[in-house]
C-alpha cells in the first residue's frame, strides 16, 4: 500500500510512543527545499531557533533517526546538518550519525530508508539513487528485522552533537 497525503500525515499525527527513521542517502532532492538548498550553497546559514510543526512534535514526543554517512559530507548533508539537525537535536529529536567512512556498514548494503512507528509499523521510503523520492510504501510483513536494524544503527552510531563537536568535518 502506497502512502501519500493524509494517510502519510496520519502516521506522524497518530503514533503513540515513537517515530524513528533510518536515512541512508547522501542527498535527498526535496522540491520544497530547493530554494533554501541553493541559498545554502551560496553561503546562507540557518541560525535558528525556528518553530514549526516538526519542532513542536520533537519537543512533545519521542522522535529519532540515524543517518548513515561517509566523508566527505555531500553539500546536501552539510545543508541538512545546518538547517535541520543542528536545531532539532537540542529540541529533543534523538539524531544520531553512523559514519562508515573507514569501516564496513554494520547494516545490509541493500537496506534503504524507512520510518518505523511504535516499533510495529514500517514505511519504506523508496528513492532513486540521486535522492528523488519514488514513493512511500507500507511494509506488510514481519517487522522484526527492522527492529534489529534499529538496534544495530543506534548501537553503532553517535549522537549528532558528539559527531559534529568531536572533530568530524562537516
Amino acid at each position: 500500500m502506497l502512502l501519500a497525503g493524509d494517510a502519510w500525515a496520519a502516521k506522524f499525527r497518530d503514533f503513540q510512543s515513537e517515530a524513528w527513521r533510518l536515512e541512508t542517502l547522501p542527498q535527498y532532492l526535496v522540491p520544497q527545499e530547493a530554494d533554501e538548498f541553493r541559498a545554502f550553497k551560496e553561503g546562507a546559514r540557518y541560525p535558528g531557533p525556528y518553530e514549526d510543526d516538526w519542532m513542536h512534535m520533537v519537543r512533545s514526543r519521542t522522535v529519532g533517526r540515524v543517518h548513515i554517512v561517509r566523508l566527505p559530507l555531500s553539500d546536501y548533508l552539510k545543508f541538512e546538518f545546518d538547517r535541520y539537525y543542528r536545531h532539532q537535536a537540542p529540541a529533543g529529536e534523538d539524531i544520531r550519525i553512523l559514519d562508515v567512512t573507514d569501516r564496513p556498514s554494520p547494516l545490509p548494503d541493500t537496506l534503504g530508508d524507512f520510518w518505523m512507528f511504535d516499533r510495529s509499523t514500517v514505511v519504506l521510503m523508496n528513492y532513486e539513487k540521486d535522492g528523488t523520492q519514488i514513493n512511500r510504501q507500507l511494509f506488510e510483513g514481519d517487522v522484526s528485522p527492522f527492529l534489529e536494524y534499529q538496534r544495530i544503527a543506534v548501537a553503532e552510531s553517535v549522537p549528532f552533537e558528539e559527531y559534529v563537536h568531536g572533530g568530524h568535518r562537516t
